[in-house]
């Protein structure tokens, strides 16, 4: 049998890490090191929202204790929950070594998921074209061709959700899933059994492939949401790539998925299987089944570009992808698992990706690709898209001529936060402090998301133990019982709803009128 030929591949078209000439800046290092500035900046400038208190109370959890944290918003053991994941470990080990609080390692962490996100786009795209300018398109339409319905959820990559959601593990996730099609794009072509790249195709040999399983199982640990779709996209591009069936290959990928699930099944945090049943986030999701056509139309117009891909390969990755990706939002529609609409992401990656690639083509275009009408399509989608939803997230309102809408802007409580010791339990009535205060280190009566830590009916028995508390009928002595049940100590209640007659009140918001309250003891 003849000895491998080795071919060292040339370094070709722009990638956010290597490419061009020494000394000169490629189009996309250049303009993706404008947008992370602009963006960074944008996401420095507007006060964490949403879900960042979530994230930052597992970090004051990890703080607290690394090996055996506690539940991330009540006082109850958090063995089991998948908010426990490497990722935030590692952030639990950087507040412990520096002392950062938890609402600071989220702030600081997205500009880091935004830069492996744009590497991450950047090396993707390089394994689709060798084209310069079809990372810089991608970054554009990846960010602007949505739809032209506000939404801020985690793992929506518009500009508008960017500066909010940086900071989630999401937006780590989105760009390690990148990198991780990269990696699986390039093994996958390189599948020839007389060929072996040496140089730039990265990760070589058997170790290769077990790498990239591990990095797949890091993201399932990570965000197990954004592995649905990882992996689906996965699938997709070997699949795709594939020709015949071969022993050596089949084991060789074989091997990624062994990997994948060992590294996800050692974890000892929590149990990753235990996520497959679970439906505690299905109903809060629905409605992002409803508006999903508002939220993405734009995307529509990468279409045509996908579907002459199709023409010239049934092969096409990008293809491949989409089609798959399709398939796994509507399951999750079908079988009523609607957290599965968070993949909307995926699915329109593969369309605005065709469409950077088609429109980076060198000139003259030929006539098939002038019936696209892309250029002119692409620039008028991105005009509605900018418009109608995210000028806001860069264009401060101070230097606004139009009055775009701007990002959502929650208020603090530091004000409340300086009073309440860290574990002690607080009941409220407001949906932003139920939101952020056990960001600061205290816990609440009721927990407001699901997690599987916690039993759905346990939590549901405490949250209509907290509505019987601040029901206006409620007696003293109902609300004492509650008091002694959770060891509640402290009230934060709006503006609306009368202090009860045995609180002692300790500060209040001028922002919002907020009052701060201590019971019990």
């Amino acid at each position: 049998m003849s000895a491998p030929v080795l071919v060292r591949r040339a370094v070709r078209g722009a990638t956010a890490l290597r490419g061009g000439r020494v000394g000169r800046l490629t189009p996309y290092q250049f303009y993706g090191a404008l947008f992370w500035l602009v963006m960074t900046l944008a996401y420095w400038r507007v006060p964490l929202c949403c879900d960042a208190g979530q994230h930052a109370a597992v970090v004051e959890r990890l703080k607290a204790d690394l090996l055996h944290p506690a539940h991330s918003m009540a006082d109850l053991p958090g063995e089991g929950s998948p908010y426990y994941g490497p990722y935030a470990v590692a952030q639990g080990v950087l507040a412990r070594l520096t002392g950062l609080s938890g609402w600071a390692v989220v702030k600081l962490a997205g500009p880091v998921h935004l830069l492996v996100l744009l590497t991450g786009l950047g090396r993707l795209v390089r394994t689709l074209t060798p084209r310069p300018w079809a990372p810089v398109w991608a970054l554009l339409f990846m960010t602007l061709l949505w739809g032209t319905a506000r939404i801020l959820w985690s793992g929506y990559l518009g500009l508008m959700p960017m500066t909010t959601n940086l900071g989630y593990p999401s937006a780590l996730a989105i760009g390690l899933t990148f990198w991780a099609w990269a990696w699986t794009g390039t093994r996958a072509r390189d599948d020839a059994p007389a060929v072996r790249f040496v140089g730039p195709s990265g990760l070589g040999g058997w170790w290769g492939y077990g790498g990239i399983g591990a990095l797949y199982g890091l993201i399932l640990l990570t965000h197990p949401v954004t592995a649905a779709s990882a992996l689906t996209g996965a699938v997709a591009i070997v699949a795709s790539r594939q020709r015949g069936r071969r022993r050596p290959v089949v084991a060789r990928w074989a091997l990624t998925g062994a990997a994948c699930a060992a590294v996800a099944l050692a974890w000892p945090y929590y149990d990753v299987l235990t996520l497959v049943n679970d439906t505690g986030m299905d109903t809060m999701h629905r409605q992002l089944y409803e508006r999903m056509l508002a939220n993405s139309w734009l995307a529509l117009l990468g279409l045509p570009a996908l579907w002459a891909r199709a023409r010239r390969s049934a092969r096409d990755p990008l293809v491949w992808m989409f089609l798959l990706e399709c398939l796994l939002v509507a399951y999750g529609w079908a079988s009523g698992h609607y957290t599965y609409a968070r993949a909307l992401w995926a699915v329109l990656v593969p369309l605005q990706f065709a469409l950077a690639v088609e429109l980076a083509a060198p000139r003259p275009w030929r006539r098939a690709r002038r019936v696209l009408g892309g250029a002119a399509a692409a620039a008028a989608g991105m005009c509605v898209g900018f418009v109608t939803v995210h000028a806001g997230a860069v264009v401060p309102r101070s230097v606004d001529p139009v009055g775009f809408a701007q990002p959502t802007r929650w208020p603090s409580y530091d004000w409340a936060a300086r009073h309440i010791g860290p574990g002690e339990v607080v009941i409220t009535d407001g949906y932003f402090a139920g939101h952020a205060i056990a960001g600061y280190g205290p816990n609440l009566a009721a927990p407001i998301w699901p997690d599987p830590a916690l039993d759905e009916r346990r939590r549901e028995r405490r949250a209509a133990d907290v509505r019987a508390y601040l029901a206006p009928g409620s007696t003293r002595a109902e609300r004492s019982a509650v008091v002694r049940r959770y060891h509640v100590r402290w009230l934060l209640l709006t503006r609306w709803h009368p202090v009860p007659e045995e609180a002692v009140v300790v500060a209040w918001s001028g922002r919002t009128g907020e009052v701060l309250a201590r019971v019990g003891g």
